[in-house]
């Protein structure tokens, strides 16, 4: 068994035993990329990557500087900033530890919302309302084919799994199609409210995903020191009536999330 097994190990193996893993992290002199920011961004890249999983057990601020011949000051802020963000663990004599969180990666294919997602995956969601109102907005209404007078509501939310935040999503939904969503309690799902109180059926959704780095808003909530890699998921669902009911921008953070999808012949 070696250090770039994805699994969990029975016992934690000693990044410092490893050749692979210092060579991996080894910094380059050539470029001005301070050092203990390669020394970060290369360890960070494996605890992502999964080459480092949850419970490896990194070496020590003295062994790590002697086995790349850099100063233990070096080393100690690298370190300071990987327990900042929550990717390493100290426990005292007992060593330095990873953090690595359990992606999560539901599968694409069906229509569903983020509560329904994350219930068949077995995690506990909730949500955390940000921002909500009712508004008018050109750009939207030109979206969904009504008039600038038209009425929107807005929410802004962060979603969570098992309490750990998960996605910023900007969602719009349509009050001329579903005018009761203007007292909605936001609890529950969305979806389900439109079907049972709006009663209207939704059908279908036009899904893409591309790469971002998140913003300053979305890495507050993520509790990220720096911007960080994500997914940006925009959305139309639609209802029965070839309705656009509804649109979502949906900010999930790419350290936990990942997105399976079946190919067949």
């Amino acid at each position: 068994m070696t250090l770039t097994q994805a699994s969990k190990p029975a016992q934690p193996l000693a990044a410092n035993d490893s050749a692979h893993f210092i060579a991996r992290i080894k910094p380059d002199a050539g470029i001005a990329e301070p050092v203990y920011k390669q020394l970060l961004r290369h360890i960070t890249e494996m605890i992502k990557s999964g080459e480092l999983g949850d419970g490896y057990s990194l070496p020590s601020e003295r062994a790590l500087a002697d086995a790349l011949a850099l100063s233990r000051t070096t080393v100690r802020r690298c370190y300071e900033e990987l327990r900042n963000q929550n990717h390493i663990h100290t426990h005292g004599r007992s060593g330095v530890t990873v953090n690595a969180p359990t992606p999560i990666n539901p599968k694409l294919g069906k229509l569903k919302g983020f509560t329904e997602e994350m219930q068949e995956l077995g995690i506990t969601p909730s949500t955390k309302i940000l921002e909500h109102g009712v508004y008018h907005d050109r750009t939207i209404a030109s979206l969904f084919n009504r008039p600038a007078s038209a009425q929107f509501l807005r929410l802004v939310r962060l979603r969570l799994g098992d309490g750990t935040p998960l996605s910023r999503e900007v969602a719009w939904y349509d009050l001329t199609a579903v005018p009761k969503l203007a007292n909605w309690d936001m609890s529950g799902s969305a979806y389900q409210f439109i079907e049972n109180q709006g009663g209207l059926a939704l059908i279908e959704g036009e899904q893409t995903i591309e790469a971002v780095i998140s913003n300053a808003e979305e890495a507050a909530v993520f509790g990220f020191s720096q911007p960080g890699p994500c997914l940006l998921l925009k959305r139309k669902t639609y209802a029965s009536n070839n309705l656009l009911i509804e649109y979502v921008e949906g900010t999930f953070r790419g350290d936990t999330y990942t997105y399976r999808i079946t190919l067949k012949l």
